[in-house]
Formats: structure tokens, C-alpha cells, sequence
């Protein structure tokens, strides 16, 4: 069980540290927002830069949140098991 834990572990960390290392370019954005970012760019404008960033940020966030809390779960659980 604990080798099983291990390495799904491994796996996630490995999978996350590609995810931060390797990223790719992903349009998030509905059409009017990048037609509106893309105008403002046009014109000199430097609102549109993050805009693309901060959507999968929030994207991300629940994710991590439901990980974060799954992990301590799971650590509470273990130390239970240990006594």
C-alpha cells in the first residue's frame, strides 16, 4: 500500500514539474475578450498581456485548493494508521 502511495506521488510531482517547467501556449479566452485584448495591443495598450495568464491561474485554483486539502487528508489518515 504504501509502495502504491509512493508512487503516485512520484507520478503527480513529476507531472506537475512538467506542467511549471514546459508550458505551452493556451488560448482561454472567449472571443470578445480576445478581440477586445488584441485591440488594446494594437493601439499601444499592455492590459491584454496577462489577461491570458490570470484565466488560468483561476482555472488552476480549485485544483490545487481540492489537492492541497486531499493531502492533508491523506496525511491524518496515514499518521492514524501508524498508531
Amino acid at each position: 500500500m504504501k509502495y502504491n502511495i509512493t508512487k503516485w506521488l512520484s507520478i503527480a510531482a513529476f507531472a506537475l514539474t512538467l506542467f511549471v517547467v514546459a508550458p505551452q501556449s493556451v488560448q482561454a479566452q472567449c472571443p470578445m475578450c480576445r478581440m477586445s485584448a488584441e485591440s488594446n495591443l494594437q493601439n499601444g495598450g499592455v492590459d491584454g498581456r496577462g489577461l491570458n495568464n490570470g484565466i488560468l491561474y483561476m482555472l488552476a485554483t480549485p485544483y490545487l485548493l481540492v489537492g492541497l486539502v486531499g493531502f492533508i487528508w491523506w496525511r491524518n489518515r496515514r499518521k492514524e494508521e501508524e498508531l
